[in-house]
């Protein structure tokens, strides 16, 4: 369906919004002239401020897990992108009653608070972790989950409670299983940071690159642009599904492959070190693209090496910022 929605008609909420995916997503939204407005929500535990900053965004700082602030930020609400997490496979392994309480528990007050504003879309983010050790590839919407970490139990809790109230409460959802998503504002120097932003970290530091592992391992990257585009026309059309939509598309490769093409962006050779393989890891991933192209089929993937160019260069100037007097 599509509903051409007049200008300034539309109010989106982003849950995270001021974290890596949501920033992105909220920067995009304000330049469309559908959305009247965008609203963040953010707790500001893994965001940054600085990712909103000047954006014509109204603002709630505060957790998910609170009812009050949830029915301020949904008031007249269109659709809810709810993207706020906290992330990381082996943060969730350190902390796992966390990542529980942010994932699972706070999607279930999401959708409480969005059956209590009227019934906006709601968007909700979920991850390909879910399929966790089924070693079928691709890995397609109805292949049995198997997680291997409190993250991905979390994310499988957080995409069954939507299903569940689209068909207890009428509300239309669209729950997306991430993979490997990457790009500008994800950030590179933490304990938990993603393999991108750590490889390229790393690779402008003139640092060895890290791997977990014998390096063969295989994820589905899918640049974050891509991710973007695929919400907002989510969002423009109010897509609905009954099940699970993998947000990939297939490209699968080795963190050994990667840093080849890594080293074509960059122009030089990259030094390589390996540790010991982290708990919870997933060996392999691949996404079935069919249901997402069946939903969706005027999106064109971002390829990975202009996405890694994009994601260099914004990390590039990041970093000669931060040495200006």
């Amino acid at each position: 369906m599509i509903y051409n929605w007049t200008s300034g008609s539309c109010k989106v909420v982003v849950t995270g919004g001021s974290g890596f995916i949501g920033a992105n997503l909220a920067r995009r939204l304000t330049t469309l002239p559908w959305v009247g407005e965008v609203v963040v929500v953010d707790d500001l535990s893994t965001g940054s401020p600085a990712n909103i900053a000047g954006l014509p965004v109204t603002f709630f700082e505060g957790s998910i897990l609170d009812a009050a602030l949830l029915d301020d930020a949904f008031d007249g609400a269109t659709a809810i992108a709810h993207l706020a997490a906290i992330p990381s496979v082996p943060r969730s392994v350190a902390q796992p009653l966390r990542s529980h309480e942010a994932n699972a528990t706070g999607t279930l007050q999401i959708l409480e608070a969005a059956r209590r504003a009227g019934g906006p879309h709601v968007i909700v983010a979920s991850s390909s972790s879910v399929y966790g050790s089924n070693p079928q590839l691709p890995k397609s919407e109805d292949l049995r989950p198997m997680p291997m970490s409190p993250y991905a139990v979390s994310k499988l809790a957080a995409e069954s409670y939507a299903l569940a109230y689209a068909d207890c409460h009428g509300l239309d959802v669209l729950p997306f299983r991430f993979f490997n998503v990457f790009g500008p504002l994800q950030p590179p120097d933490h304990d938990y940071a993603a393999v991108v932003p750590a490889f390229i970290s790393a690779a402008l530091a003139g640092a060895p690159l890290r791997i977990y592992g014998d390096g063969l391992q295989t994820r589905d990257f899918t640049f974050v642009e891509t991710v973007v585009n695929t919400i907002v026309d989510a969002i423009d059309r109010r897509v609905t599904s009954p099940d699970p939509i993998n947000l990939a598309f297939g490209t699968r490769i080795s963190l050994l492959d990667l840093v080849t093409v890594l080293e074509e962006v960059l122009a030089r050779p990259l030094t390589v070190i390996h540790e010991p393989a982290r708990p919870g890891d997933v060996r392999d991933s691949q996404a079935d693209r069919t249901r997402l192209e069946k939903l969706f089929p005027d999106i064109t993937p971002v390829p990975l090496a202009d996405g890694l160019r994009a994601t260099a260069d914004w990390m590039t100037t990041l970093r000669s910022e931060a040495v200006r007097p």
